[in-house]
């Protein structure tokens, strides 16, 4: 994968490896600002799965954890891997989750299943105005990080404009694009490639004074236009596939049953 080096991949793989001798995995994504279009040399990778677990030990009086996690450095690189249970990751996306989504729907997968693309076109019917909810909160909460810091950087108000513009584009177009560099000029913030550039010297580059009050200003306008696509969005106002995500969750339980 051409965002990662060659080591960044290979240590991947050997983690990724490991994991998956421990769970079955319906895919497995590359997040943060390695998807997000801002990756600088110190950047973790940040691995995003979803897995199912066989459905025996679902039912079982000991059943399987509901998620699995792993934070280590290998070789110099930090690894940031988590995992959710497939039924809970459904039942997210129904209310929409937006990061549940975007594991499914991203561009970056690093691995996929015959499940994963079954998948794809359900989830991509289910996207419903119930997303506003995650990237406004979302965006919300790290806004007030920023504000909050004793030393913002140009990584903490990128990820308030790269959640506002997923948000806004996917209730406009119905369409998940998680790399702000493909978003930033269609939406009217070009300017934000200043930022990027800043971003992708180091993890914590600090904003000095000016660009930190016109980007706390830019992000106001950007919630402002989250709002807007909120009014506007030809999306239905909840899933209308419930009953077939359901339907494949129970086949896809039936074959794993052993």
């Amino acid at each position: 994968m051409s965002v990662l080096t060659t080591k960044q991949m290979q240590v991947a793989d050997r983690v990724l490896d490991e994991e998956s001798r421990a769970r079955t995995h319906v895919v497995i994504s590359l997040s943060g600002a390695h998807a997000y279009g801002f990756p600088s040399p110190d950047s973790d990778l940040d691995l995003k799965a979803i897995h199912v677990e066989p459905t025996t030990r679902l039912l079982g009086l000991s059943p399987a954890a509901a998620s699995a996690n792993r934070v280590e450095v290998l070789d110099g690189v930090e690894i940031d891997y988590s995992s959710n249970e497939l039924g809970g990751v459904l039942n997210g996306i129904v209310h929409g989750n937006g990061n549940y989504v975007e594991r499914i729907l991203g561009a970056l997968s690093l691995r996929s299943s015959t499940e994963h693309e079954e998948l794809r076109p359900i989830v991509q019917r289910s996207l419903s105005k119930r997303i506003f909810r995650h990237y406004n909160g979302f965006a919300r909460g790290q806004l007030q990080e920023f504000d909050n810091a004793a030393q913002p950087t140009a990584k903490k108000i990128l990820y308030v404009l790269r959640t506002a513009l997923t948000g806004i584009h996917v209730l406009r177009s119905g369409n998940i694009v998680t790399d702000v560099t493909a978003l930033i000029d269609e939406h009217g913030f070009t300017d934000a490639r200043e930022l990027v550039a800043q971003k992708r010297a180091g993890e914590r580059v600090v904003l000095d004074e000016p660009l930190r009050g016109k980007w706390r200003a830019q992000v106001e306008r950007a919630f402002g236009m989250l709002d807007e696509a909120l009014a506007k969005s030809q999306l239905p106002d909840e899933a209308l596939n419930r009953a077939e995500i359901e339907s494949w969750l129970l086949q896809t339980r039936r074959r794993r049953w052993d």
